[in-house]
């Protein structure tokens, strides 16, 4: 297993490298005009700059907390909703219409709509992240604990467990890597949604740094705050993964 690990960081690494080989090829080849695509240096210069003088990683920090915030609450709604619902079948008859209608609207589609009705504020901002981070939670929850198999079910009756306990004790152990799944990638769609809102609805943070040097032409920028957004993806998808293994253990046992 390490020899594999080792091979796939190797040509991961490898192929880092050529996506910057070729990137610094084109920038000093002239392939692309420097005003659309700057220089590897260039980029790094303005990231030095902008996280130097404190606006950059202030913007940084400003993403990152509504990116947290949002994915904590959608984490918690989805999980809460989804218990309900995938406890009972009737719920489910009732609101799965409703869910498969609502579920496919894209977050980002219904910024404009917040902004009509709540204002211009973080927010508004907030809620539509955790509103487009909710789905893959709550899916993820009812998967699980639809999924629990009929002798676990048979011995909770036989138990007595009140409907909490079954919840705790079987559901939602059960459900635990359905629910992981799904927070990652509700993670994913929370820094997604936040961008977006940062654009849309000139809330401070880097998805308003982006617009505002691609609005300058300053490729520079623009690129530097792209980087951070994917070092922002990379750490907190490594750092969920790292206690998504410590909280799964007792699966390999």
């Amino acid at each position: 297993m390490k020899r594999v690990s080792l091979a796939d960081a190797s040509a991961s690494l490898a192929l880092l490298a050529g996506v910057l080989a070729l990137w610094w090829a084109a920038s000093h080849g002239g392939w692309i005009s420097r005003v659309f695509l700057p220089t590897p240096e260039a980029t790094l210069q303005s990231l030095h700059e902008g996280l130097s003088s404190g606006e950059l990683a202030a913007f940084t920090l400003a993403t990152t907390w509504r990116m947290v915030l949002g994915w904590l609450l959608a984490s918690l709604a989805g999980i809460a909703l989804g218990v309900v619902v995938g406890l009972s079948a009737t719920v489910r008859a009732y609101l799965q219409p409703m869910l498969e209608f609502v579920r496919p609207l894209p977050a980002s589609a219904l910024l404009p709509l917040a902004i009509a009705i709540f204002g211009l504020n973080p927010a508004m901002v907030l809620a539509v992240v955790a509103f487009g981070a909710m789905w893959p939670v709550l899916l993820g929850t009812i998967h699980g604990l639809v999924a629990v198999q009929p002798r676990l079910q048979e011995v909770a009756r036989c138990l007595g467990l009140s409907r909490r306990a079954y919840v705790w004790k079987i559901g939602l152990p059960n459900a635990l890597p359905d629910i992981l799944a799904g927070m990652r990638l509700a993670l994913t769609v929370a820094l997604i949604v936040s961008v977006v809102g940062e654009m849309i609805a000139s809330q401070p943070g880097l998805g308003q740094a982006i617009l505002l040097a691609a609005r300058a032409f300053r490729a520079s920028e623009l690129f530097a705050g792209i980087v951070l957004l994917g070092l922002i993806g990379l750490v907190s998808n490594a750092l969920l993964a790292l206690a998504e293994a410590q909280w799964l253990k007792w699966q390999r046992r």
